[in-house]
């Protein structure tokens, strides 16, 4: 199950409007496929990113701390493999 936010674009100033919490994110490409799975401080990680041109498209979800993060994303990286 992909995560249950929206994908909005990856830029600046969605990035401004990510909460500064441990979370888990997808990145996509510009047809909405997931490409890449993270988790972390959704604002660092994001602005990494950008930086490097890893995606055109981000949803997140935000959790209480690291070890939840950790899991959820291991949860959805292993959702991606067995496609």
């Amino acid at each position: 199950m992909p995560l249950p936010k929206g994908w909005e674009p990856l830029e600046r100033s969605t990035i401004g409007a990510v909460p500064d919490r441990y979370g888990v994110y997808e990145l996509g490409d510009g047809s909405g496929t997931v490409i890449a799975v993270g988790h972390g401080p959704l604002r660092d990680e994001l602005k990494e990113a950008l930086a490097y041109g890893d995606g055109k498209r981000v949803r997140w979800v935000t959790t209480q701390n690291r070890d939840e993060a950790e899991r959820l994303a291991e949860e959805h990286r292993d959702r991606l493999a067995g496609r």
